[in-house]
């Protein structure tokens, strides 16, 4: 078969980006998200442009069961996962606390947290029999300071952040490399998502500077996973350069 990668929630920006390199480097690629039209689509892609084999799984990694329907039994040639990025998540609505809608705060709760450790928990367990493999969490620069309005949000990134630790500490005896990566403003739909539709409200987030594309944090993740196998990046913060932390931006309006 060949290497296998795993990435999750590839049917739009990062995910999708690092499908494409993915595929350039000859990998087998299982790809999962929710919608299943753009999953085809993405399957298609690979195939025609890259020849690239591709298991496409679509399902909702919030759903304890349905991650381990599809990624508990996994037929046996896709059991050999080499890499899995944990791409999956969002963020929802914009609030102080006091505001803040219940709904947001369990979809981001449910996805950015338990989604990752349902997928984690699953595929781990391939890489623990072959005593190899790589793991990369997609964190971001909210998983290291907070901002206003951004308090769950921030709250799920940072347990992003201490979840990678303890992964890494937990995976060492079986030699799987455990990483994250921490964008800064990546323009893609995650404002959009945010905003739930609000076009105008999502294009004001990039305005004024220049913002990373999904092919810039892929490209990043791709350096991570090419490293030798007795080198592991353990964190890294990559930001556009308009940008100093999560709240401060040079921006020309």
């Amino acid at each position: 078969m060949g290497k296998i990668a795993l990435v999750t929630g590839a049917t739009s920006g990062i995910g999708e980006a690092v499908a494409i390199l993915m595929a350039k480097e000859g990998y087998k690629l299982i790809i999962t998200g929710r919608r299943e039209e753009r999953l085809q689509e993405l399957a298609s892609k690979l195939k025609t442009q890259y020849g690239t084999e591709t298991l496409a799984l679509s399902f909702d990694v919030r759903s304890c069961n349905e991650v381990e329907q599809y990624l508990g039994n996994l037929p046996e040639q896709w059991q050999s996962i080499e890499i899995l990025v944990n791409n999956a998540g969002l963020a929802v609505g914009l609030n102080p606390v006091q505001d803040g809608v219940l709904d947001d705060w369990e979809r981001m709760i449910d996805t950015n947290i338990k989604g990752l450790l349902y997928v984690t928990k699953c595929v781990s367990k391939y890489m623990i029999e072959r005593k190899c493999g790589h793991i990369v969490n997609l964190c971001s620069i909210a998983g290291k300071e907070a901002y206003a309005n951004g308090n769950v949000y921030c709250a799920t990134k940072h347990a992003v952040d201490a979840l990678t630790k303890g992964m890494r500490i937990d995976l060492l005896p079986y030699g799987i490399r455990v990483s994250q990566i921490c964008p800064g403003a990546v323009e893609t739909e995650f404002s959009l998502v945010r905003f739930k539709g609000d076009v105008n409200r999502a294009d004001n987030v990039y305005k004024g500077f220049t913002p990373l594309t999904a092919m810039d944090v892929a490209d990043a993740i791709m350096y991570m996973v090419k490293c030798p196998p007795h080198v592991n990046i353990n964190d890294m913060v990559i930001m556009p350069t308009a940008q100093a932390n999560s709240y401060t931006f040079n921006k020309v309006l």
